[in-house]
């Protein structure tokens, strides 16, 4: 539902015809891509990528250490992805998914970063 939210937050912004999904040969497999642009966007869950939001934070309490190493190893993970796609000269956006409740702020967000 996230990943779908952003999409049609940038079919709406007129950018319908201008990404691919699932950039497998990129550097953390962005959710979109917009090659022309030389922009990506991934979209995040909150509790899988540890976001500081109220469900990021929250602790599971059913074999909690296996969890949290593997949120530790998904935040390492995408801050490499990050850091090599902005080494090949891409410009990234991670949407979170708690950012993908309210489709204004959404289409505000993703708005300023396709066009600047």
């Amino acid at each position: 539902a996230p990943e779908l939210a952003v999409r049609a937050a940038a079919r709406a912004l007129g950018y319908s015809r201008r990404y691919r999904l699932n950039g497998a040969a990129l550097a953390g497999k962005p959710d979109l891509v917009f090659g022309a642009l030389g922009k990506v966007v991934f979209v995040h869950g909150c509790f899988w990528h540890g976001h500081e939001c109220k469900r990021g934070a929250r602790q599971p309490k059913d074999n909690a250490a296996y969890w949290r190493a593997k949120i530790t190893r998904n935040r390492a993970r995408d801050a490499a992805s990050l850091k090599a796609l902005r080494s090949e000269g891409w410009s990234a956006l991670v949407v979170w998914e708690c950012e993908t409740r309210d489709a204004a702020s959404l289409s505000r967000k993703l708005g300023a970063f396709l066009s600047r």
